[in-house]
């Protein structure tokens, strides 16, 4: 795996990447249908691109 699809995505790289809000994000993590968060610092939270990468694989229908 390369550093770049591994790195750690902030909230606003998040949401441009996946279209969603910042509170559909918090609702679809709790929910266990998105990525768990990473702490970066007591202030900061961020995703590893990898995986929210593969989330959005996973919502591709068969095929494309």
């Amino acid at each position: 795996m390369s550093e770049s699809q591994d790195r750690i995505l902030r909230k606003p790289e998040v949401r441009k990447l996946t279209g969603l809000s910042g509170t559909t994000l918090w609702r679809r993590e709790r929910a266990g249908d998105f990525p768990k968060s990473v702490r970066l610092s007591p202030n900061a939270i961020g995703w590893r691109r990898s995986e929210v990468e593969a989330w959005m694989a996973s919502l591709r229908p068969a095929g494309q």
